[in-house]
């Protein structure tokens, strides 16, 4: 069981300041045969949260280039969106809970250059 889209998180509220500890797995895809393939799917990073108090995971898509961030790097995740697994049991269910991102960055740094300002600094011009 699942749910649709997931849950939408307000970052700040529910994080607060984000440090980035280390890449924690990586999740590799299965040939047709069930063995381990070497291509990756995903890879959950550990970070530390001042809200929860505790460190968290978050998995992002193979797509998105390794992230090697100096230890305790202030950072931001993009598009987080917790989500649930749910194993029914002879006593109910086990749930767990996960979070995935479409990215994670330096904090204060842009993720585009789109929209931004040139620069006030006129170019050098030898007379």
């Amino acid at each position: 069981m699942r749910l649709a889209q997931g849950i939408v998180i307000d970052k700040e509220k529910t994080f607060g300041l984000l440090k980035f500890s280390a890449l924690r797995r990586e999740v590799f895809l299965q040939n047709e045969d069930g063995t381990v393939s070497t291509e990756v799917k995903e890879r959950t990073y550990d970070l530390k949260s001042r809200e929860q108090g505790r460190m968290i995971q978050v998995s992002l898509p193979a797509s998105v280039p390794l992230k090697e961030f100096d230890y305790n790097a202030e950072v931001e995740i993009m598009n987080p969106i917790a989500d649930t697994v749910a194993n029914a049991t002879f006593r109910g269910a086990d749930v767990d809970w996960y979070i995935k991102a479409d990215d994670i960055v330096l904090k204060g740094k842009a993720t585009s250059t789109i929209g931004e300002k040139p620069s006030k600094t006129p170019p050098n011009k030898d007379k």
